[in-house]
């Protein structure tokens, strides 16, 4: 069953969205339309990333370890829940130095920072690990990435 989360991690998620710089990620995220894409977007990508956030609440240990390959702004939600909540050490890795940039920056003051490398520099054990887009992330596989943005016809 899913765990309600706090209203001050609630708050700092949503702040967070607030002061996001769209404009730069729309250029991060998409070829053209990155305006209409966040205007979209931005809203279920909070809404669902709470969700997700909560159902984790309910299935991580306090105090752990986890691993984000690839993560970006959907995972926020998440990340905040772990690092406030349960005091987690969070590892967001990004391979994008522009979208990681942009994401420090607006989760300035919060404990974890995302990191611009390959999570195969990770140390450490984990007990959590969450992987996004490893397959369709258009700059590493182009061919996919088209396929999963409805661009090529399979």
């Amino acid at each position: 069953m899913p765990t309600p989360l706090q209203p001050s991690t609630l708050h700092t998620i949503s702040r967070i969205f607030q002061n996001l710089d769209y404009g730069s990620l729309g250029e991060i995220y998409c070829d053209e339309g990155g305006d209409a894409f966040w205007n979209e977007r931005r809203g279920p990508a909070e809404q669902l990333g709470v969700k997700l956030a909560e159902v984790l609440r309910s299935r991580l240990s306090p105090k752990g370890r986890s691993l984000y390959v690839g993560a970006g702004v959907a995972e926020i939600p998440m990340l905040v829940m772990e690092a406030l909540e349960l005091e987690r050490t969070v590892a967001p890795y990004n391979l994008r130095a522009r979208e990681v940039t942009v994401l420090n920056q607006t989760c300035a003051g919060l404990p974890f920072a995302f990191l611009p490398d390959d999570a195969r520099t990770a140390s450490g054990s984990f007990d959590h690990l969450w992987i996004v887009s490893v397959l369709n992330d258009p700059e590493c596989f182009p061919e996919l990435g088209a396929l999963s943005s409805g661009r090529a016809i399979p």
